[in-house]
């Protein structure tokens, strides 16, 4: 049989480079690949939430895009989700465990399994030149939010290209200032102008970049309360943001979620999930 319970113990209290070590140490040791022995023990979310753990967080993200762009039909909104809330870093990181992985490259992927308006804007983040710096340039931030009113509200069909560079390029800090500027030249905020220009998958790629500038533990916390409201539970969710934030921001995800929904995230999952699989979450979210 399988001690459930040690494996929750061992990989929920490691690092995600310790839990590589024990994959390594547990291949030489036993000459078997932890996960393909894992793989036949376990089942369900469980064993999906265990694999998960047991990648690098890059690697699972990676693993993730190419399972929304393999086979037929694309699944838009988990590209949108992975790449549009990602540093440089994580984005440069990504692109070479995809590569490491499946011998193909990221970028020619997306290019071909999108179009148009969206494949435009996720190239451009997938550019990962977005400026990282502090300092906040106020010149620059009613010149963009000029742009962006111009470019959008200010015109028939709205001239994607100025969106694109501002939401992609600029510091998050300095999008912050860009959004404020613009309800003063605009009168109205960044989110309502998208909502009224723009649609469908362009709509939520443009959303979920200003979301991610002003608040992302808010944004993380607000995908994680819809995978868990109302009826069925959406477990791929839960396990991607709890897996791929765990060492980055989830601390401030669960805080914002308190603020947010009057509950903690610990609670949340406890109501909705059960079994090995709650109690690898929570171990998560100790």
């Amino acid at each position: 049989g399988t001690d459930e319970k040690k494996i929750i113990e061992i990989l929920s209290s490691r690092t995600s480079e310790q839990r590589q070590q024990i994959k390594q140490k547990y291949k030489s040791l036993y000459s078997k690949d932890l996960e393909e022995v894992l793989k036949g023990e376990l089942s369900g979310n469980f064993e999906k939430a265990v694999l998960a753990l047991l990648d690098l967080p890059c690697e699972y993200e990676a693993r993730e895009l190419r399972k929304a762009m393999k086979g037929a039909g694309t699944d838009e909104s988990l590209l949108i989700e992975i790449l549009c809330t990602r540093s440089n870093k994580e984005i440069v990181n990504v692109k070479e465990a995809y590569k490491r992985l499946f011998d193909r490259d990221l970028e020619s992927d997306v290019r071909s399994d999108t179009s148009g308006s969206l494949r435009k804007i996720l190239v451009t983040v997938l550019e990962a030149t977005r400026d990282e710096t502090q300092e906040v340039n106020e010149e620059l931030a009613v010149q963009d939010a000029t742009d962006l009113y111009k470019a959008g509200e200010g015109r028939w069909g709205t001239d994607e290209l100025a969106f694109n560079v501002v939401l992609a390029k600029r510091s998050y800090s300095q999008l912050r200032a860009t959004f404020q500027a613009y309800e003063k030249v605009c009168g109205k905020n960044i989110e309502e102008s998208i909502k009224s220009e723009t649609s469908g998958d362009l709509e939520k790629a443009y959303l979920t970049l200003v979301s991610c500038a002003k608040d992302c533990p808010g944004y993380f916390a607000t995908l994680l309360h819809k995978s868990m409201k109302g009826a069925g539970t959406d477990e791929d969710t839960l396990i991607r943001i709890l897996v791929t934030r765990a060492e980055s921001d989830l601390p401030a995800i669960q805080e914002k979620f308190q603020q947010m929904y009057k509950k903690s995230l610990a609670e949340a999952v406890r109501s909705d999930t059960s079994g090995d699989f709650r109690k690898l979450l929570l171990a998560i979210l100790h």
